[in-house]
């Protein structure tokens, strides 16, 4: 086998292959990021604006969208909004801003990460890569598995389905949201500082800030309070923690 064979199979045994929708008003970018794209195994479809990026993401099957905020007519962050009415496929966007408010905007309607143009296509990858190790799908052969269940207090976690229950109900987290309740309760009452959570979630070395990490808390309470239930502790000055049962 040769060298570049073997690192493609590498990738393949990853689990990087995915279905990737692609969308930039910018052709160029479009061309760019399909060609680093396909070049990890990937399939990848892609829009050239707001409205058919939206009307793509609904009638297929993606399980990652690279997502440009300024765009006309339907610009990134509506089309985030909009989807996340009813789905949590990961959405990593893409703005020529480089402002930390537009970061936490963007977040705060469901983005899991957020690059800044102009940005190299090695490091799209990379951020692609980390999504879907977060999402699960690049489990490595041979690696022991999570529980399949994770049960504190009324929150169950079933890693195979992905899936975060309250009280029976069944809640609707995104990627990154998933990733830091799970690392939280997989150890209740252990504090986790900020910059660890950044560590752990991400993996990779990028700017993501700690004001980050309060954002997706922010979003998981949320989605918590309906039921009355807090499941993470804030301990000032140092971080957060899951609740003790």
């Amino acid at each position: 086998m040769t060298a570049d064979a073997a690192a493609l199979m590498g990738r393949f045994w990853e689990g990087n292959m995915a279905t990737i929708l692609v969308v930039d008003d910018d052709s160029h970018i479009r061309e760019v990021l399909s060609y680093a794209l396909k070049q990890e195994g990937h399939q990848v479809r892609v829009a050239e604006n707001g409205e058919e990026g939206l009307r793509m993401a609904r009638e297929s099957d993606v399980e990652l969208i690279v997502l440009d905020i300024m765009m006309p007519e339907m610009d990134g962050l509506e089309v985030c909004r909009e989807l996340r009415r009813n789905s949590d496929t990961p959405i990593i966007f893409l703005s020529s801003k480089s402002d930390e408010v537009d970061r936490i905007v963007g977040l705060e309607l469901g983005g899991d990460d957020y690059i800044s143009k102009p940005f190299s296509p090695r490091e799209l990858v990379a951020r692609v890569r980390a999504v879907l190790r977060r999402r699960g799908s690049a489990a490595r052969p041979n690696t022991p598995a999570k529980s399949a269940a994770l049960n504190v207090g009324p929150v169950s976690i079933d890693d195979e389905r992905h899936e975060v229950r309250c009280g029976g109900e069944l809640l609707q987290l995104t990627v990154t949201e998933y990733a830091v309740l799970r690392t939280l309760l997989g150890k209740p009452g252990r504090v986790y500082s900020r910059a660890k959570l950044v560590d752990v979630i991400y993996s990779i070395g990028h700017h993501i800030t700690e004001r980050t990490i309060d954002t997706h808390v922010r979003r998981i309470r949320a989605k918590f309070k309906p039921y009355g239930y807090d499941p993470i502790d804030t301990v000032f000055g140092v971080g957060y923690r899951a609740r003790e049962e």
